[in-house]
């Protein structure tokens, strides 16, 4: 025990000493610096991601770091049946979307986050051009997990989740995963590698092989329960 007290003391001199003279943890390595997306993720990510949900000021923040185009939009009513807090309208990013989806923040971020350091690298890397438009079938859904009558709500009901479709690349080429996923070559290879970048930024991503309701897309989230399927 009192090695361990030694010890103890002798780190917090040493960053008493460290501060003193000026030294300072990198941004992106101090976790009560604002998330910058421009950064490479690292093991402080997640924690800074939770951080958004109940703050606006410190969202504001890190998507001022982003590439995306974004609008506010006004908390629901107190009433409402699935109310919505600290809610973005997304309208694009580096690639265009087939239309605006409403996010949470944390939700929001983590797009930039995987469109920066994932999506598009990964289609240089696979397909030799950038994704110019993403499609999706949309984020904000009230509704139960599944559409039942009976049961928790969905992630989509607070538009904490996003389902992607496919992608259009800078030649026009279009890549579905209901008829992409399945078919072998490039474009296959191309999806899978999206998904584990996919499973980098956000705490859910299922795809067609989870279930046949998730055939056609991609479901991604930032709810509490980590899968990547």
């Amino acid at each position: 025990m009192r090695l361990l007290l030694g010890l103890l003391a002798g780190g917090l001199l040493l960053a008493a000493l460290a501060w003193q003279l000026g030294w300072r943890l990198p941004a992106q390595w101090n976790p009560l610096a604002p998330l910058d997306v421009r950064q490479p993720p690292n093991l402080l990510t997640a924690y800074k991601l939770s951080r958004l949900r109940d703050d606006p000021v410190l969202c504001r923040q890190a998507l001022e770091t982003s590439q995306l185009r974004y609008r506010a939009q006004a908390d629901s009513p107190a009433p409402a049946n699935c109310p919505l807090r600290n809610v973005w309208r997304i309208e694009g990013g580096e690639a265009r979307l087939s239309s605006s989806f409403l996010a949470t923040c944390p939700l929001a971020v983590a797009y930039a986050l995987f469109e920066r350091h994932g999506l598009q690298p990964v289609a240089q890397r696979v397909l030799g051009q950038p994704v110019a438009q993403v499609d999706h079938l949309g984020s904000f859904a009230c509704r139960n997990v599944y559409h039942r009558k009976e049961g928790r709500l969905s992630q989509h009901a607070t538009a904490n989740a996003f389902d992607i479709s496919g992608f259009r690349l800078q030649d026009g080429q279009r890549i579905v995963l209901a008829r992409d996923w399945q078919a072998g070559g490039q474009k296959a290879a191309f999806l899978r590698e999206v998904q584990q970048a996919a499973c980098e930024q956000f705490s859910t991503v299922l795809g067609p092989e989870y279930n046949a309701a998730h055939r056609n897309h991609f479901h991604v989230d930032m709810g509490r329960w980590q899968i990547c399927r």
